[in-house]
């Protein structure tokens, strides 16, 4: 089952929102600024393996230059990280869905 969550970074003020799928990798990954609000990743784990597998390496650097970059690895460890707390699906959806449309009008 999935599991929905936020984290913060203090040091560069910015709210990052998982999607974690069973084994704990990212599914989903968003990250907003503090400062503003503004969305400055919103990246996918099923596009990134799509361009991987079907397009070339110019391909996949313009998704991560309009998308940003999903993080790597399990994301075991993710409570205790500050101002973790588990968030619902609808709530994800939420931000991703802003994120996207933001990050889809940029680039």
């Amino acid at each position: 089952m999935a599991t929905w969550f936020r984290t913060y970074y203090e040091d560069e003020d910015l709210w990052l929102y998982f999607e974690a799928a069973d084994e704990g990798w990212v599914a989903r990954q968003v990250e907003v600024r503090g400062q503003d609000s503004r969305p400055v990743t919103a990246a996918s784990l099923e596009e990134v393996l799509h361009l991987r597998d079907h397009a070339d390496l110019a391909a996949m650097f313009l998704y991560e230059r309009q998308y940003g970059v999903l993080a790597e690895g399990p994301m075991d460890g993710w409570q205790d990280q500050p101002g973790a707390a588990e968030i619902s699906a609808e709530e994800f959806e939420h931000v991703w869905v802003e994120a996207r449309r933001t990050l889809g009008a940029s680039g």
